[in-house]
């Protein structure tokens, strides 16, 4: 692209582990300057190495890869007045300042909102939190394991209920799906600014982003009803939205939601043209009345053909379904390929890597993929940029405001 969405846009991140560094990532990725101000002993997520949680590719961290490339790394030490002093001539060219500091530290450090607001008015605030900026539990740390898949009722929607624990989680699940959110947020906020002049608050929580998820289930509570956990197949209430076994022990989805609008093609397609006119099948109404019936009888289909050979049969059906794949499948989906969902970092020693690219596309194309910084990698310049000459940097090296 000529022209990237968020160029001439600076994010100020002082931000670690995954939900918000993400976010961050994601508007890097489509062109904002994004400075992530790590401590001196470095983001805590580097750090989780030593539990094998991003290692097994040629030394490269992929999971700090994917939550801070394209962005600018400098270490700082905001205990110290020129560490702060440092901070303030960022947020002083910067467009958006984005934390997961919890309220307390940022009163602390005299970063709250009303505090930066009023001493820059332009600025948008951006803000990712477990649990809300309001309320008893306002500054209570959380993780997207604890507020948004815990409390947020994943966990136990999710578990069925003959399990005598709950389910675990997916690796940083919530935390990505609140750093779209987030960034959604900010890429408001910038509109708004434009038409304004003035910088906005912007909030996005774990706890939100769970309900958010769950809206369907959260509409049956406020509705009266108690959703019920997931449990094992069951009879469906529609026996052509479901998972069916094929002859190799792989699952094919079939989503017929429009069941009617389906169901006689499905049947000439797998040649049993005698169920469109069985009495207990020819409509969606009557099918629900004899959904076990149904159901065995294409249990049955299924168990005839393999996985590929079904795969190659209802591609000739302009049907909803879907193969139930594996995630080392998706690697080379063709769909996945061709869309370009999977993209690849190269670094300058000729090695290279691949991540999962940002779902949002512009113009057809999905973002260049740049490597993330190493620790502190570009303090030096980011200081010279703000005017500082080499004997103020190395007067902060001394004293272990920078590293």
């Amino acid at each position: 692209m000529s022209e990237l969405p968020f160029e001439g846009v600076r994010v100020v991140e002082l931000a670690q582990w995954v939900f918000v560094p993400v976010a961050g990532a994601l508007l890097a990725d489509w062109g904002a300057d994004v400075v992530h101000i790590e401590r001196i002993e470095g983001d805590s997520y580097r750090g989780l190495a030593t539990q094998g949680i991003g290692t097994g590719s040629g030394g490269i961290n992929l999971s700090v890869a994917l939550a801070n490339r394209g962005k600018r790394s400098i270490t700082l030490d905001l205990k110290q007045e020129q560490g702060m002093e440092v901070l303030h001539r960022l947020l002083a060219s910067a467009d958006v300042f984005l934390t997961n500091l919890r309220p307390g530290a940022l009163e602390r450090l005299g970063l709250d909102g009303d505090s930066l607001r009023s001493r820059y008015p332009g600025l948008i605030y951006a803000r990712g939190n477990g649990y809300g900026m309001r309320g008893p539990d306002a500054d209570q740390a959380g993780y997207d394991a604890s507020a948004f898949w815990a409390r947020g009722g994943l966990a136990h929607i999710l578990t069925p209920p003959e399990r005598d624990y709950p389910i675990s989680q997916r690796g940083a699940i919530g935390d990505r799906n609140g750093a779209m959110a987030l960034a959604f947020g900010i890429a408001g906020a910038l509109l708004k600014r434009t038409r304004t002049g003035a910088g906005s608050v912007v909030d996005v929580s774990l706890l939100a982003t769970a309900m958010w998820t769950l809206s369907s289930d959260l509409l049956a509570a406020l509705g009266g009803d108690s959703p019920a956990p997931a449990s094992g197949r069951g009879v469906p209430v529609n026996p052509v939205v479901g998972s069916y076994r094929t002859s190799d022990g792989r699952h094919i989805s079939l989503v017929f939601l429009e069941a009617d609008r389906y169901w006689a093609d499905f049947c000439r397609l797998i040649e049993r043209n005698d169920l469109i006119d069985d009495p207990r099948f020819r409509d969606i109404a009557v099918r629900r009345e004899n959904a076990a019936a149904c159901v065995a009888e294409l249990d049955a289909e299924f168990a005839k053909r393999s996985f590929s050979e079904w795969k190659e049969l209802l591609r000739q059906l302009d049907a909803p379904w879907a193969p139930v794949q594996s995630v080392t499948e998706l690697l080379d989906d063709p769909q996945v390929l061709a869309n370009g969902y999977v993209g690849e970092v190269q670094l300058e020693d000729g090695r290279s890597y691949r991540m999962p690219a940002v779902p949002v596309q512009f113009d057809e194309e999905p973002p260049a993929m740049r490597r993330a910084p190493e620790h502190g990698e570009n303090t030096e310049l980011i200081l010279t940029e703000l005017g500082f000459d080499w004997d103020q940097i190395g007067s902060m090296k001394e004293a272990g405001v920078i590293l």
